[in-house]
């Protein structure tokens, strides 16, 4: 018996094949395998994403205290002195009651009054060993602490 081409291409179409049947889905293996790489890749990569956000969380705040350094460095110019600690960084915002000739405000809101963790930067005045200090607790508020929890001072 000899089939004729459309015949055969009817009956190899109607017949399932084993090679067809192993190729028409994804087995649980391939699916184990491929998570288990996605796993390792994330476990290898994650770590240092989270690291690299961390600091540039702690550069930023370092940014800030450079621009509020700028501020309170201008309104040391134009009234003569910096804001006492009672007036606080605020003083960089809104004219405090006590001082005449100031030109502010030096910086644009009161979100650069803030770091980058939510909390308001910390002013000492005088400062340890300058004139002021500006610093933040870093993430967990606390003093002390080392990487992200590290204290930002300037």
């Amino acid at each position: 018996m000899v089939l004729s081409l459309d015949e055969l291409a009817w009956l190899m179409h109607m017949t399932p094949s084993k090679t067809r049947r192993r190729n028409a889905g994804i087995s649980l293996l391939e699916i184990m395998v491929v998570l288990g790489i996605m796993a390792l890749v994330i476990g290898v990569v994650a770590p240092r994403a989270i690291d690299y956000f961390g600091r540039a969380k702690s550069q930023t705040a370092g940014i800030q205290m450079q621009q509020i350094k700028g501020g309170l460095q201008l309104m040391y110019v134009d009234i003569g002195r910096y804001p006492t600690e009672a007036e606080g960084l605020e003083a960089l915002v809104n004219a405090p009651a006590a001082a005449t000739g100031w030109h502010g405000p030096y910086l644009d809101t009161n979100e650069g009054l803030i770091d980058p963790w939510g909390r308001r930067y910390l002013y000492r005045f005088p400062g340890a060993d300058r004139a002021f200090d500006v610093l933040s607790l870093g993430r967990d508020g606390q003093v002390g602490g080392s990487g992200e929890d590290e204290d930002i001072s300037l």
